[in-house]
């Protein structure tokens, strides 16, 4: 009896082992390599902080004119937008004044809660997301989640690591899609079992 429970919970293991790695596969093949739509105007320009060529695409982006502000989510306490723009080496200060930073964000799904709150007092009703490539899905899923009523354009941005083809030339790329993918089930499965944001 011992031993027939052991076999069947195997192969549970090794049936949820391979559904996952198949997930992957799917995840990486179907990580983003270019801006679908790179012309569009919205009310607002969101960058998520955390990686590198997100804060200066975003900065790229405003002085194109293809937005009326731009904010950043999850900046440190402290940090103000002079030296954000230093860590980002972010060049001219002419924009400023057009920048706003969230600083309570401390999760993709708080990026969303915040940028949420903040869509609401300006009575925006359309962004642009800038993030990476690997973490747009995940980012998609709380955003659309948390204000199903806001256009939402994705502008994802390509980490050198985590291009097409040399994600898995380094195991700590590999850590970075994998856990990724596996945020990306856990919110996925998460937001399943709650009602969506009314956008109020």
């Amino acid at each position: 009896m011992a031993r027939r429970l052991f076999g069947v919970i195997l192969t549970i293991l090794f049936a949820l082992a391979l559904a996952w790695g198949i997930g992957l596969a799917w995840f990486v093949a179907d990580l983003p390599d270019h801006v679908d739509d790179p012309d569009t105007h919205t009310d607002a320009i969101v960058v998520l902080t955390g990686g590198r060529g997100r804060i200066e695409e975003g900065v790229v982006l405003l002085r194109l004119g293809m937005a009326k502000q731009l904010f950043v989510s999850g900046v440190e306490h402290g940090v103000e937008i002079s030296e954000l723009l230093k860590r980002a080496h972010v060049v001219g200060t002419a924009d400023e004044n057009k920048i706003v930073l969230g600083h309570d964000a401390e999760s993709t799904a708080a990026n969303a809660d915040e940028t949420a709150a903040w869509m609401r007092t300006q009575d925006f009703h359309s962004l642009r997301l800038v993030t990476a490539n690997y973490h747009m899905r995940r980012s998609l899923l709380e955003f659309h989640h948390a204000m199903p009523d806001i256009a939402v354009i994705p502008h994802p941005v390509f980490p050198a690591a985590t291009s097409p083809g040399n994600w898995f030339s380094w195991p700590a790329n590999i850590h970075v899609v994998a856990l990724e993918y596996t945020k990306y089930l856990i919110a996925a499965f998460s937001l399943s079992l709650e009602p969506k944001g009314d956008g109020t």
